[in-house]
């Protein structure tokens, strides 16, 4: 399904080059929004590491 999704975005991109210049714009600013707010990165890591932290504990608990 991903790769469905992800064929389609780079179809649209190609068709419509100003989109890209717009999810740029977009992906560009919640970069420097989430750099400049140290918190939102800590969370943004946690929500990324919890699938392994958890698997790792459950290795050991078991």
């Amino acid at each position: 399904m991903m790769r469905i999704i992800f064929g389609a975005l780079l179809g649209l991109l190609v068709a419509f080059p100003a989109l890209g210049a717009i999810l740029l714009a977009i992906v560009g600013t919640a970069a420097v929004a989430a750099a400049s707010y140290p918190p939102l990165l800590v969370a943004a890591a946690g929500v990324w590491a919890w699938p392994r932290i958890a698997r790792t504990v459950r290795r050991w608990a078991a």
